[in-house]
């Protein structure tokens, strides 16, 4: 029953009265609970371990089939002791208390939330700074020109986890010009990514060769549709920049080797803060468990390996920095 929903122009309202079913409620919102539930489950993938107890939070998740598909997909009664709404209010007070460091066993992270990257040849998304990793944050990677006597590269920044740049999100664009005219691979460009305390997105891209650089700070999405991206992608294809040949595999190798002393150098501080609660053991049970798989991929020959435990191993540096940025 809603009353004065519209004003006519004769001075009259309508008012809407109507019989909603539950039936017919949970028709019309069935396809957000799936896509809740599929959140879920990439949450815990990416989370990498068990679910204790779940809480609803939200006036909505009082409804029967909200409640129906959570016992179903987690396997366990979600907790009724908390209210959903006031739940909200308690969180927000445990990360303040956090912040003030009156919660020593309590750590809370920013991560940012999409991977970070640009578009190479062929249209492809080269990713630079994963999902979920810790902010603050700075990652670089090193790409070559396209083409022979190519004099300036466009560097289009995304966000997204498609393989296909333009299926992902337009962040920002701009061009370095001044290269040398040389054969294909033969000028190096280096592309940085800066993520900063405040989530501020900072890209620059830097001609090896003369130190001439062009950077540009992300503001928002593009808004652009996946064929306006497309388009761009195809009128600018001479202008892209494409990753190394040739000693990728050992670049790759010396990223890694590179991180692991830097995750080694901090580990005995990280312990000393961490130890003493079970949150701190099982984050530095998971860091070991991740310099044993990076020093076993540096010893491989697999670039792929060798990357995703680089990201891993940043991931892991990140939050030691941000461990020990908290405690001073």
């Amino acid at each position: 029953n809603l009353p004065f929903i519209i004003s006519t122009g004769s001075n009259e309202a309508l008012h809407l009265q109507k019989t909603l079913t539950r039936e017919k409620l949970e028709a019309l919102t069935i396809d957000l609970v799936d896509r809740t539930i599929k959140i879920c489950a990439k949450t815990i993938e990416e989370a990498g371990q068990p679910v204790d107890d779940v809480l609803l939070v939200g006036g909505m998740t009082r409804m029967p089939l909200v409640q129906e598909k959570v016992r179903e997909f987690f396997g366990k009664d979600p907790l009724k002791g908390v209210h959903p709404d006031e739940v909200v209010a308690t969180g927000a007070a445990i990360q303040g208390a956090a912040l003030l460091h009156d919660h020593q066993s309590v750590l809370l992270l920013d991560v940012t939330p999409m991977s970070l990257g640009i578009m190479i040849a062929g249209g492809l998304f080269s990713v630079l700074i994963g999902a979920n990793t810790t902010v603050p944050c700075s990652k670089s990677h090193i790409f070559t020109t396209v083409r022979d006597n190519q004099t300036s590269v466009k560097i289009m920044v995304f966000q997204g986890e498609h393989k296909q740049a333009a299926k992902n999100d337009l962040l920002g664009e701009f061009i370095l010009t001044g290269l040398r005219p040389a054969s294909k691979g033969e000028v190096e460009i280096e592309v940085t990514f800066d993520i900063n305390a405040d989530g501020i997105v900072s890209v620059s891209a830097k001609n090896l060769e003369t130190g001439q650089e062009q950077a540009i700070t992300v503001t928002a999405t593009s808004g652009l549709t996946e064929e306006e991206i497309r388009r761009m992608a195809r009128e600018n294809q001479d202008h892209m920049v494409d990753v190394r040949k040739g000693e990728e595999l050992e670049q790759a190798r010396q990223d890694v080797q590179r991180i692991i002393a830097d995750v080694e150098r901090v580990f005995p501080r990280v312990r000393e803060v961490l130890a003493g609660s079970d949150f701190g053991t099982d984050a530095l049970h998971k860091a070991s468990t991740v310099l044993d798989r990076a020093a076993e991929a540096v010893e491989g020959e697999d670039v792929t390996e060798l990357r995703t435990a680089g990201e891993a191993l940043n991931r892991t540096l990140n939050m030691f920095k941000g461990v020990l940025q908290k405690v001073g």
